[in-house]
């Protein structure tokens, strides 16, 4: 445990030297005060070492300056441009030797082992749909579910709704699918369409109801696109759209948190909570007319 902890301060601390030098080499590259003020000292500090070396030659033997003048030309030039730039040298060097011991380091097994194994789940449905899974709409139920007197008090003019799943876009259509699959074999509910495509004249005629029908007119719903749906649970054969049963209104949690799992708006979260509506937002869509 102990050896664990101290790989970890010293992968810490080199973490913490990359971003020094990183930050240093930034300040030479973007401020030219910084390399003038650095080019200042490097000549001061070679102007020191040349007094030095000069003395250093006055007190040398003929032996030795015979030597440094026979065998070291090329050596004279590398340490000169090392001299005159030692700092931009050291920043390589270092940069040169980081990622290595960065590598060593990380070698050590388990140094950070808590992280080695994801735990995440996997959500093999959504995971097929990205894959290009492709679901079939279900067999469309008969116009008198939708005609009773409790449904007409919940949703006006239902009966009158498209629920044409050929009108609505592709993308949306196949997330949607996956939804109502999600819902049926994860959670046991199973889903109906209410409405999906909706005309510009029907959208006006709903929204001249009132705002407890709708806000949007002509072209400002997601439903003129064929990219909005709404719908709601069947059970025993039975349309349960109010969300004062609590059988549906667990429903609907279950169907918003399904529903944004695949990349859809849930009107479930709107001031206005609309919990059977979803719709797929793509951009630019809403700038199109007619």
């Amino acid at each position: 445990m102990n050896g664990v902890r101290v790989e970890v301060v010293v992968f810490l601390l080199a973490v913490v030297l990359y971003f020094l030098l990183a930050c240093l080499i930034s300040w030479l590259v973007l401020f030219p005060a910084g390399r003038a003020y650095v080019l200042e000292r490097a000549a001061q500090v070679e102007s020191a070492m040349q007094r030095r070396f000069a003395g250093l030659k006055r007190r040398q033997t003929a032996g030795a300056e015979v030597l440094l003048q026979s065998g070291a030309a090329s050596a004279q030039g590398l340490a000169a441009f090392v001299k005159r730039h030692y700092l931009l040298c050291l920043a390589g060097l270092l940069l040169l030797s980081l990622p290595p011991t960065l590598a060593f380091l990380a070698s050590g097994k388990n140094m950070l082992g808590a992280y080695d194994v994801s735990t995440r789940e996997v959500n093999t449905q959504v995971a097929g749909l990205l894959q290009g899974e492709e679901l079939v709409p279900p067999v469309a139920l008969p116009p008198t579910v939708f005609a009773t007197a409790e449904i007409e008090r919940e949703r006006p003019m239902l009966v009158s709704a498209s629920r044409n799943w050929t009108l609505m876009n592709q993308e949306y259509t196949q997330r949607l699918l996956m939804v109502f699959k999600i819902m049926k074999e994860q959670h046991g509910y199973d889903m109906a369409i209410l409405e999906g495509y909706r005309s510009p004249e029907r959208q006006n005629m709903l929204a001249g109801m009132g705002g407890n029908v709708t806000n949007a007119a002509a072209f400002q719903s997601w439903h003129q696109y064929g990219l909005a749906a709404d719908c709601a649970f069947l059970r025993d054969g039975k349309l349960v759209i109010s969300e004062k049963d609590p059988w549906a209104m667990r429903g609907y949690e279950l169907y918003g948190q399904v529903a944004e799992s695949v990349g859809l708006t849930w009107g479930g979260r709107w001031k206005m909570m609309d919990f059977g509506h979803t719709e797929l937002r793509v951009p630019g869509v809403m700038k199109q007319k007619g």
